[in-house]
């Protein structure tokens, strides 16, 4: 098998975004609103964890080819029960970068969960309504 063959294949302009959403408690969405998370700005450091991840896919990922991003855009949307992500990653590359554009926003979510989870566990420790949910590619474009 293998990694597939992408030799014969012409350099073209690649561009992916990739979206998702973490679901929390109104308190703890107020608290990052206000700036007050004992560890520093989630969606600061979620910023840079899906630029650091979208850059290594390749690691991560055991068929993904390693390829040079041109550029990584982190965007959020804080809304009363959630907090969107989206990840948009570009290139010019001889395969598409979705993958780099899903793990880039998986990253992101994950990083907000780490840095707020010490107040979405209930009294037995567990996260009854903390969600990772609807991560999807919503564009992927090639050529010109």
């Amino acid at each position: 098998m293998g990694m597939v063959d992408i030799t014969e294949k012409p350099v073209v302009r690649r561009l992916a975004e990739a979206a998702g959403k973490i679901i929390l408690s109104p308190g703890t969405l107020l608290r990052i609103k206000k700036g007050q998370i004992k560890k520093g700005d989630p969606l600061l450091v979620a910023e840079i964890a899906a630029m650091n991840t979208a850059k290594q896919t390749h690691v991560l990922i055991p068929h993904c080819h390693q390829i040079p991003l041109d550029t990584v855009k982190v965007s959020f949307g804080v809304f009363d029960e959630y907090i969107e992500v989206a990840c948009l990653v570009r290139a010019q590359a001889r395969t598409g970068v979705e993958m780099e554009a899903l793990v880039g926003v998986s990253a992101a979510l994950n990083t907000v969960w780490d840095m707020v989870k010490y107040l979405e566990k209930d009294d037995k420790g567990q996260y009854p309504k903390t969600r990772i949910t609807d991560i999807r590619v919503i564009r992927k474009e090639k050529g010109n």
